[in-house]
């Protein structure tokens, strides 16, 4: 009896996108008759005809299924629920715009059945086609992030990956509400390969990421795997207050030797908005762990569903 391969695709406003995957994947699945295939969109609560067009594939192809949110949740929340809808013995999540070559999924397969891994993902080796100043973001949050945690994130690394079923179902047993998938990959472990390819560029429609989406992201990515910046708001904090104990040694001392002159007040202004730009960043790092833990006690499903194609 054939293998099944599920692949998960998270789509939010990809209509355009869409038909181009669908026709490249089917080829892929024409080359590997050795298993059987399933592909499992999710439409992440599209505003375009997203859904429309995935129906239009799963009317002529049983293969196809869906599940559509009742809202859009986000990419993480729709890897999510691919991951825990997949029925596959092994599962591989990609983007609807192509940007994950569907022809390393050959030699991914190859990898995981013949030398033993239990996952093999990808990454890029190169950013362009990029702004630039988005990829001295990108290297700069991997540097910081791997400084941070214990748990080691590579650089490029995309989501798309193919992996076993003990190792999706090691993923899904982790239901948090604030999810960092790229971190939890490497959390739990398990023997990674890492294929590396060249950046390429959307086939159609536009990035639903912009600049300060990444940035929200990275921060997230940061507070759900290291406790690190709470400690550094410690350390900052203890440092002030032996700077401010040896200034008040200082002024008794000059005040006492020489007097007390009147001194200009643009210091003091300068003193004052500095002191309080770090202790407004360190309740700010503070902050960002307590609305974590916050949004967490509240126990709120991930995702909520609308429709699939087993009830549609």
């Amino acid at each position: 009896m054939k293998k099944l391969l599920t692949i998960v695709v998270a789509c939010y406003n990809e209509e355009d996108a869409l038909p181009y995957f669908y026709k490249e994947i089917r080829k892929i699945a024409r080359k590997m008759k050795e298993l059987d295939f399933e592909f499992l969109f999710i439409n992440d609560g599209s505003s375009d005809k997203t859904l429309e067009v995935i129906k239009k594939f799963q009317k002529k192809d049983k293969r196809v299924r869906y599940v559509s949110f009742s809202r859009n949740f986000g990419k993480e929340a729709a890897m999510y629920a691919g991951l825990e809808h997949s029925k596959g013995d092994y599962i591989t999540l990609m983007d609807a715009d192509l940007q994950d070559p569907p022809a390393l999924l050959e030699e991914m397969y190859t990898y995981i059945t013949q030398e033993d891994y239990d996952c093999v993902g990808t990454r890029r080796v190169t950013r362009k086609g990029e702004p630039p100043i988005r990829s001295f973001f990108a290297r700069m949050f991997y540097k910081i992030i791997n400084k941070l945690s214990k748990v080691e994130m590579v650089d490029g690394a995309r989501d798309y990956r193919l992996m076993t079923r003990q190792m999706v179902d090691a993923i899904i047993s982790m239901s948090e509400y604030n999810r960092y998938s790229k971190g939890l990959f490497s959390f739990v472990g398990f023997k990674t390969k890492w294929l590396e390819y060249e950046n390429i560029n959307r086939v159609a429609g536009e990035t639903k990421w912009s600049f300060w989406k990444l940035f929200i992201y990275a921060i997230d990515g940061i507070t759900a795997f290291s406790t690190i910046p709470l400690v550094i708001s410690t350390i900052i904090g203890f440092l002030f207050c032996i700077i401010s104990f040896i200034m008040i040694l200082f002024i008794i001392g000059k005040t006492l030797i020489y007097g007390d002159p009147v001194s200009g007040w643009p210091s003091t202004v300068c003193i004052i908005f500095m002191v309080g730009g770090i202790q407004l960043f360190c309740m700010g790092i503070i902050g960002q762990y307590l609305s974590k833990t916050y949004l967490e006690t509240k126990n709120r499903p991930i995702y909520i569903i609308k429709e699939t194609s087993e009830n549609a």
